[in-house]
């Protein structure tokens, strides 16, 4: 997809190939699952590498790519989006590390190298946050450049992003208390009614800004294609209400 930037800068080919890379591994790690077997849910599970491999991959690549709209230094841009990517390979690298030794890599206390590890997704996942924050914020402040549509397309894709950080910080931090008071099984399971939630809003970045892109290459008039848009964020906005409301009543 063509960003406003013009030619790709080498942060950007750095952040498409690392993206690349970690979705690879979690389609790699889906055909581990096929040959090994195991359960899909659970703290040990082949599902962590997979899911968070396809996530944290697409997710680096839609930041990479909606944040060339955005009215963003390009010095700063550069700094947020290679941080952003190291971050996620050490997310990622953490909870791949942990499966393969076949053990929790979320909430696990249990000796010094795991409680590093744990800690240092947590820390990780902190970093995350501050970062996709303050793009969301960049694209609230300015008006995004793009095609028409895509300004709506941000904006709302940002906005539910953060729903995303903040059920995924809900998650964390709510493990960590039933950790730190001795209810460990109990801390891993605590985080299953925020997963749905926490899975549907964190793409919301990419799909959305995806269609107005894809629309914007349709001969429809603009009016035609901003009710589709306006249509499809409704939709998505319903979807993450609906997960949300689950979350509460299961929680």
């Amino acid at each position: 997809m063509e960003s406003r930037s013009g030619p790709r800068t080498p942060a950007e080919r750095l952040c498409y190939g690392t993206g690349a890379v970690l979705t690879l591994s979690g389609l790699a790690h889906l055909v581990v699952l096929a040959v090994d077997g195991g359960p899909w849910d659970g703290p040990v599970s082949w599902r962590k590498p997979v899911t968070f491999g396809l996530s944290f991959g697409l997710t680096l690549i839609a930041i990479t790519w909606v944040t060339s709209y955005l009215r963003v230094g390009a010095r700063l841009r550069t700094t947020l989006l290679v941080v952003f990517a190291v971050d996620c390979v050490v997310e990622v690298g953490g909870i791949t590390l942990q499966a393969w030794r076949r053990v929790p890599s979320h909430l696990n206390m249990e000796t010094a190298f795991d409680t590093a590890v744990s800690m240092t997704l947590a820390v990780g996942g902190g970093v995350l946050v501050m970062l996709l924050t303050v793009f969301a914020v960049a694209s609230f402040r300015h008006r995004p450049a793009g095609p028409s549509g895509m300004p709506l397309a941000l904006r709302s894709g940002f906005a539910i992003l953060l729903v995303a950080l903040v059920s995924g910080a809900a998650m964390i931090a709510r493990g960590v208390v039933l950790t730190r008071t001795g209810h460990q099984e109990a801390a891993f399971h605590s985080t299953a009614p925020l997963k749905p939630l926490h899975g549907v809003s964190l793409h919301a970045v990419l799909v959305l800004p995806s269609l107005a892109w894809l629309l914007s290459r349709t001969p429809w008039s603009a009016r035609t294609r901003q009710r589709i848009l306006y249509a499809a964020t409704g939709c998505y906005a319903a979807a993450v209400i609906g997960a949300g409301a689950w979350a509460v009543l299961t929680y």
